[in-house]
């Protein structure tokens, strides 16, 4: 397999971020009640999976190295499957569902902003329009997680056991 440089090591990260974060959005779906955060959540849900699809087309462009970089995708989308199966137990409940995609949400625009800087460092236009492309949904995705995890923890009773 082909050694990956750091390039294409994070753009493989935020594909797998990508990927991952389709099984999040339909696992913490079920959990919502509300139905204008479950239009929200379906949405971001679809917009994942276009933003991995858009990266794998990337990946796909770099002369050699697809497969590494789609290897690299699947070991970051496990990595992040295993953290969202450790924080969402059996007794999550929706405020959990949206306080771990905050989480996710805000990691995916972080990933994003540093592939961003390393592809322009690179020269590396395909990726940078990728980023920029991605930039605006993955930010909004964050702002409403946080939006809806904030509107969710409104309906809470502070005195209730946890």
């Amino acid at each position: 397999m082909a050694e990956l440089t750091v390039l294409d090591a994070k753009l493989g990260e935020v594909i797998g971020l990508a990927m991952a974060a389709k099984g999040l959005t339909q696992k913490v779906e079920g959990l919502v009640d509300d139905g204008e955060l479950k239009q929200k959540i379906q949405r971001m849900h679809e917009e994942a999976a276009a933003t991995a699809e858009r990266g794998e087309a990337v990946a796909a462009g770099v002369d050699g190295k697809k497969t590494a970089i789609l290897e690299k995708a699947r070991e970051t989308k496990q990595e992040a499957e295993e953290m969202a199966r450790t924080y969402l137990g059996n007794d999550a409940d929706g405020l959990d569902g949206l306080e771990f995609m905050t989480m996710a949400e805000a990691g995916e625009v972080g990933h994003l902003e540093i592939l961003g800087t390393i592809a322009r460092k690179a020269g590396a236009a395909e990726i940078q329009q990728f980023v920029e492309w991605a930039m605006p949904i993955q930010a909004r995705h964050f702002e409403d997680t946080r939006k809806g995890g904030l509107k969710l923890a409104e309906q809470e009773d502070p005195s209730d056991e946890a």
